[in-house]
């Protein structure tokens, strides 16, 4: 069985859109793209060059179209990403010129990926097919870069009602300038109590 792993960087209040850019996904209006760029440093790049090694990814179909615009000819800043396997949650896409690219019609398809043998699966943007995914408990792990800030608009994490669940925090750290690390592991169900009780 493969793992799925989310790799998401989000705010203070769980905006995950367009970090990378402000032509990344202006849709809804959102005007904020680009965000992380000001939190960029020496220990940011060395966390991110580490997730950055060669992987299968499994991504929606708006992340898909962004990636395949922009990344095969920019495979110098991410080694590896043209010959990874690129699963892709579409109801309206069948085919691409970019190599190495599987097309995947809805939750079954991604519950036989996850099932089959392989290398982990990163999912990488795509908002919609993460809350799928974490309705279903089919996240794995959860790998957050928290960023200092809050925009109050804009697509969020965890939109949309994940399921009750525990994760229990395998690693973190914190940037110079302020960013969460923390990589959590899915650990059970969520346990209840009475505190000072």
């Amino acid at each position: 069985m493969r793992k799925i792993i989310v790799l998401s960087m989000i705010t203070l209040d769980g905006v995950m859109q367009a970090p990378g850019g402000p032509e990344e996904d202006t849709s809804g209006g959102f005007k904020y793209g680009g965000w992380t760029d000001p939190y960029g440093d020496e220990a940011y790049s060395k966390a991110l060059e580490k997730e950055l090694q060669p992987a299968d990814y499994l991504l929606g179909r708006k992340t898909f179209e962004i990636w395949a615009a922009y990344w095969p000819e920019h495979a110098d800043f991410w080694p590896g990403i043209n010959d990874g396997t690129k699963y892709v949650l579409s109801n309206t896409m069948e085919k691409s010129d970019w190599k190495n690219s599987v097309f995947l019609k809805g939750l079954d398809d991604i519950k036989k990926l996850k099932n089959s043998e392989g290398s982990d699966i990163q999912v990488w943007g795509s908002g919609e097919l993460i809350q799928l995914l974490l309705k279903n408990d089919l996240v794995d792990e959860l790998r957050l870069k928290i960023h200092p800030l809050t925009l109050g608009e804009g697509k969020k994490l965890f939109d949309g009602g994940p399921i009750p669940a525990a994760f229990t925090l395998m690693e973190s750290s914190v940037t110079p300038s302020g960013v969460i690390m923390a990589n959590y592991k899915r650990s059970g169900k969520v346990e209840t109590g009475n505190v000072g009780a």
